[in-house]
């Protein structure tokens, strides 16, 4: 047994085994029990009902060009970002299936903005939090998990996080929370003011209430699955693209139709981009998907600043860079509607990385010519690949 486990099972004393813990199981005939659950649910939806719904922006773009740019800014919920959508759906989920129980740990593998959510619902119903993930997440998400009540478990292969947070649950008898299969299982796509159902409900108004496309990136993949199922099952005729940074496998399983697609490294784009095909990415679902390199996607998080004043994480430029380019496709074909991508988390967590002109030196990225991509983009509608 590690050190982490020795002492999670200690300061909430419980057994460690996972034999041990199995016997020393919760009985969930108890009243006690079932009071803790009711009150944990309630604290949960609570917080949902005290949240109003994150703000639709508009991406300044050429009136002539009859094409409306809009920006879901998820960077304004409690833990500040898209993933506290996710970690509220994952708990809801967790506690109903009799998962998540009084004074065990939950312990999630995470590169940052899940596991800051999750520590802050952790500490919501009083559960102990542990998340998993790279030594190379930025010190600002540890700094926001930890803010939380969570701690932080430190794997130096991306690729160990997923057994490395299953061993830990089992020693500590807590509940692995596992997002990457449960994410698209955990959130209610159908409606239920899903982030899809929001967005169509802000667009009501707006001269094409009806997206051409959705633009969403993927980390476990359930946001676009919540996207793409809730326009199948209300037959609009809105696409789904899903952008992927370099060292992702994703772009690469679903051209093939590779399930067991792979990838030998971690996303420099943090929070999206896997080593593996995750069950919770529903490829069958989507409409295309494009490859961005991560210089472009550092491009694009500065143009977004340049334009509307707000710094964002990478992950939202690499939505930003695809969404531009089908603007573009728009422009030339002489199509008119609107697109619709994420804000996905705030810059100020990687002012060390993706605003780091050092960062960039030390990673040999070199954004110019996309920042340049981005300029001819805006002053002309043309696309010219950088």
């Amino acid at each position: 047994m590690n050190g982490d486990g020795q002492r999670i099972g200690q300061r909430i004393g419980q057994r460690t085994t996972g034999e041990e813990a199995a016997a020393g199981d919760v009985d969930r005939s108890d009243p006690g029990y079932r009071s803790w659950l009711k009150e944990a649910v309630r604290k949960v939806q609570a917080d949902a009902n005290r949240s109003a719904d994150t703000h639709l922006l508009r991406f300044p773009l050429k009136e002539e060009w009859g094409i409306d740019l809009y920006l879901k800014d998820e960077s304004t919920h409690p833990t500040g970002s898209l993933k506290h959508r996710l970690a509220r759906s994952l708990f809801l989920y967790g506690l109903c299936n009799g998962w998540i129980r009084p004074d065990r740990p939950v312990i999630e593998a995470s590169s940052g903005s899940t596991a800051v959510s999750e520590a802050y619902f952790a500490k919501l119903i009083g559960v102990p939090f542990v998340a998993v993930m790279p030594r190379t997440t930025s010190p600002e998400k540890i700094r926001l998990i930890e803010f939380h009540g969570g701690r932080c478990h430190f794997v130096d292969d991306s690729r160990r996080m997923y057994e490395e947070s299953a061993e830990l649950a089992e020693r500590t008898g807590g509940h692995y929370m596992d997002q990457f299969t449960y994410a698209e299982r955990a959130t209610d796509w159908r409606g239920n003011n899903n982030i899809a159902e929001s967005v169509y409900q802000q667009l009501r108004l707006e001269r094409y209430p009806e997206p051409a496309w959705i633009v969403a990136t993927a980390g476990t993949g359930g946001t676009s699955a919540t996207f793409a199922r809730y326009i199948h099952y209300m037959q609009y005729d809105t696409r789904v693209c899903v952008p992927d940074p370099e060292n992702s496998c994703f772009f690469d399983g679903w051209t093939r139709n590779d399930p067991g697609a792979t990838s030998d490294h971690g996303s420099r784009i943090e929070g999206i981009g896997r080593p593996r095909m995750e069950p919770s990415f529903v490829p069958g679902a989507i409409d295309r998907m494009m490859k961005v390199p991560d210089a472009a996607s550092v491009a694009a998080v500065r143009a977004l600043d340049a334009a509307i004043g707000r710094k964002a994480g990478g992950s939202t430029g690499t939505g930003l860079w695809s969404a531009f380019k089908i603007v573009a496709e728009m422009v030339a074909a002489g199509d008119r509607g609107s697109v619709v991508t994420l804000l996905c988390d705030p810059g100020e967590r990687y002012l060390d990385k993706y605003y780091s002109d050092a960062w960039l030196v030390e990673q040999g990225l070199d954004v110019t010519p996309y920042a340049n991509a981005i300029e001819r983009f805006l002053d002309t509608g043309r696309w010219n690949d950088a």
